[in-house]
């Protein structure tokens, strides 16, 4: 079964008329797209868009042959002119099945929000599912049958959508997932890339036609990341999204709680309305133990109070006691941290702090926590596959 992606980007698509943002200005040549349609096989189109003849014709496609037009969500804006040679778009209702004379089968898929999911099987038995912009299946309560071979949804706008069907098993290890309804809040280019290789996933340029079930090799993700950066740099949100597409993650909170700390108490539950529900939460420091355990994923927000907690165990802030055994001791649960980064099976983000570039701390306590942070990550880092530094809400790539 062969697909055609003649469009990728947001109904809208991208770049979007008269919008003057950054992403907008940015998007040009291989980074602008069309409103997503898709033809199957020249013999079924999903979801009609404006120059859909035309872009059949730019991807060396024709939609003479097209026998079935199906929609898959509401379209606003001016009516799309039909082509002559194409059958009524149309909708399936939710559930059914509608058997194409082609021999492919169709079967609509509950969502989430307006607009219905399409799963295509071909003839030969190969599976794909396409989701509507800014929907995710409803209704999953078994597990699927088997894997998709392809799964085509809005990965950066729903990635709760992609960790349903992992949770169901209808995205597996061989699953292709392609990203679409691309929009101006997608990061462009090279960000783009990095982000949709977290979730296993990736865009592809309008035009492009990919074999289902042809098993092409799916991005690796990477199974230990550090993220880095300032206060307030964008660093937790980073590490946070690279874990969205996965059913079950454990969020490591490494800063407990603080009574009587209002503002504290903000900042945490900034992060938890920020996290999906299904994510659960420990709020603990023993994160060599977690480690060294099976599990689902894991996000320690953050090494620096995880840092803060060690120190307070070995009392390293009095010069004496440092000098007495608190230095020797802090760097032996640093060890026991580093050595457990090195040899977890868990696919891991771990979040800190960079605090060394700023002004020198004015007392040897801050400073030796500045140090000692320092040293910290440099070994955290060393263990990592990924390393990232996030500036102004930027990342830069430091190591993967």
């Amino acid at each position: 079964m062969e697909l055609t992606l003649l469009g990728t980007g947001a109904p809208e698509g991208l770049p979007r008329p008269s919008c003057p943002c950054a992403a907008c200005a940015t998007a040009r040549g291989p980074w602008a797209r069309a409103a997503t349609a898709l033809l199957v096989d020249d013999a079924l189109l999903l979801d009609l868009t404006p120059g859909a003849v035309f872009a059949a014709a730019r991807a060396g496609r024709s939609l003479g042959a097209v026998r079935q037009v199906l929609l898959t969500h509401p379209h606003d804006g001016p009516a799309v002119e039909l082509p002559a040679t194409l059958p009524p778009a149309g909708r399936v209702p939710d559930g059914q099945v509608l058997t194409l004379i082609s021999g492919h089968r169709v079967r609509a898929v509950p969502m989430d929000a307006p607009g219905t999911g399409y799963e295509v099987s071909s003839p030969e038995g190969e599976r794909l599912l396409y989701l509507p912009p800014g929907g995710a299946p409803a209704g999953l309560d078994g597990r699927a049958e088997r894997p998709y071979d392809l799964v085509v949804c809005d990965v950066v706008g729903r990635p709760d959508a992609v960790a349903r069907l992992r949770s169901v098993g209808g995205v597996g290890p061989a699953t292709e997932v392609i990203a679409v309804h691309l929009d101006h809040d997608a990061p462009p280019g090279a960000a783009l890339e990095r982000l949709l290789a977290a979730a296993g996933a990736r865009a592809v340029p309008d035009g492009t036609t990919l074999v289902v079930g042809e098993y092409p090799v799916v991005p690796d993700v990477p199974r230990r990341v550090l993220v880095t950066g300032g206060a307030r740099s964008g660093k937790s949100l980073e590490a946070e999204r690279r874990l969205g597409t996965f059913p079950e993650v454990v969020y490591v909170a490494t800063g407990g709680r603080r009574e009587g700390d209002p503002e504290w108490a903000a900042r945490v539950g900034l992060h938890r309305e920020r996290r999906p529900g299904a994510w659960r939460t420990e709020e603990t420091c023993e994160v060599a133990e977690l480690l060294g355990a099976d599990g689902p994923p894991l996000l320690v927000d953050c090494l620096s109070l995880w840092l803060t907690d060690a120190m307070d165990r070995v009392d390293a802030w009095e010069d004496v006691r440092w000098r007495e055994g608190g230095e020797a001791a802090l760097r032996a649960r640093v060890a026991e941290l580093v050595a457990a980064v090195r040899a977890t099976r868990r696919q891991v983000v771990l979040v800190t702090n960079e605090v060394g570039a700023g002004v020198v701390p004015a007392t040897p306590a801050g400073r030796r926590f500045r140090d000692e942070l320092g040293r910290l990550n440099a070994a955290v880092a060393a263990e990592c596959e990924e390393v990232l530094l996030v500036v102004a809400g930027q990342v830069v790539v430091l190591r993967g």
